[in-house]
């Protein structure tokens, strides 16, 4: 059982290794979904104990936080926000500024993938109208979206995820990752300036503003809005997180202005998914002991330093994607001599590996694929130019501010 547990865990993170390699085209949920079938329906997991391997309140708090960006999205909150911004930048280097920097902030708090999925679009009319080179501020975009959610617990699925498993507040994860997410948007603006710095060239003001179309839902803006800070504000209370963005998101679908079917249609059920599935796979591995086993080979984890950690991370997280590696690596961060500071680190080194490559993140896939819809063709050298120096220097960061 041992050997079957082993083989079908292997069998999972292979997968979601070569998943994306056009022989296999399997999806990461699909592939989450095959994997806990075959744990419970062999019998490597019994199926109370593999309900019971299911984290819920991970599980509910992405939901929660799912529903609050589906309403500020269909109220027009980002868009709002990132125009407005765009049109008080008149040089070339302001509107880099502030396409890494409005969307790195937004990040922090609702989940990036969103964040870009809402601003792609906005770069991409604003650079057009201004006769700027779109692919400098796209990569703004994509890489600063990534580095911003590492701020916060809501930031994104793999925050919540470490935050849960060690139990980490959500004040405390803010104070130590936000100083360093901030430092690492600056990184960001400053590497992008040094490698476009032709691009940017142009006069440092000058550019004529910009008037983009604010369609926004008010009524559902400011109902939304104010969810949104109610939330936040009762995360740094130290409320239990769960519990807040269930009950947020539960007022906000109650109204008769936007049908819940729309709310409904935002929410990214096959993340959820591929969450139930690999704590179930994660599950059947620790029921058979082989996370002990796994520790055991890998000698003492109290004593590895930080920067075994942030390799370990950075590297897994590029091979079978951020949550997965996040998952895998629960074993050691329970096993730390500090949980909680190996917990941030795992956090941080995770969200910013996955500025790497094309690949290393969701966020990077939408903006590149909205980019492609619009015209805008960004290659793989193109991203690994500005992706590897800026996922370089903020592990670097990571590995000197949490070591």
């Amino acid at each position: 059982m041992d050997r079957l547990a082993l083989g079908l865990f292997l069998a999972v993170y292979a997968l979601l290794a070569l998943g994306g390699l056009p022989p296999f085209r399997f999806d990461r949920t699909g592939i989450a979904i095959m994997g806990a079938a075959a744990m419970v329906l062999t019998g490597t997991i019994p199926f109370e104990v593999a309900v019971a391997a299911v984290d819920y309140r991970t599980i509910v708090f992405l939901f929660g936080m799912m529903i609050v960006v589906a309403n500020l999205r269909l109220a027009g909150f980002f868009r709002l926000v990132t125009a407005r911004a765009l049109r008080r930048a008149h040089s070339p280097r302001q509107v880099l500024a502030v396409t890494v920097f409005v969307p790195g902030i937004l990040a922090a708090f609702f989940i990036n993938d969103v964040v870009c999925l809402v601003c792609t679009p906005v770069v991409v009319q604003v650079t057009s109208r201004l006769a700027l080179p779109p692919v400098p501020y796209l990569l703004a975009l994509a890489t600063a979206a990534n580095i911003g959610s590492a701020a916060t617990v809501s930031g994104n699925p793999q925050n919540m995820l470490v935050a849960s498993f060690a139990r980490l507040p959500y004040a405390s994860f803010a104070e130590h990752l936000a100083p360093l997410a901030l430092a690492g948007l600056a990184v960001d603006y400053v590497v992008l300036l040094l490698l476009f710095r032709r691009e940017l060239s142009g006069p440092r003001s000058g550019l004529r503003p910009v008037e983009l179309s604010e369609r926004v839902h008010r009524p559902l803006l400011y109902k939304s809005a104010l969810a949104s800070v109610l939330a936040v504000s009762l995360f740094f209370a130290g409320y239990p997180v769960a519990e807040v963005s269930l009950g947020v998101g539960a007022w906000l679908l109650a109204t008769r202005r936007v049908r819940p079917e729309k709310v409904y249609r935002e929410i990214d059920w096959p993340l959820l998914v591929l969450f139930v599935g690999l704590f179930v796979v994660v599950g059947g591995f620790e029921h058979a002991g082989l996370d002990r086993r796994l520790l055991a080979y890998a000698g003492d984890v109290r004593s590895w330093g930080a920067h075994v950690v942030v390799v370990l991370t950075a590297v897994l997280s590029n091979v079978v994607s951020n949550v997965p590696a996040v998952m895998l690596l629960k074993p050691v961060v329970m096993q730390a001599a500090d949980p909680a500071r190996t917990a941030m680190l795992v956090a941080a080194a995770s969200t910013f590996a996955g500025n790497f490559l094309t690949i290393g993140s969701v966020a990077n896939l939408i903006v590149l694929e909205q980019a492609r819809r619009a015209g805008v063709t960004i290659s793989f050298w193109q991203y690994a130019r500005v992706g590897v120096p800026v996922t370089l220097a903020t592990l670097a960061m990571t590995w000197w501010a949490l070591g």
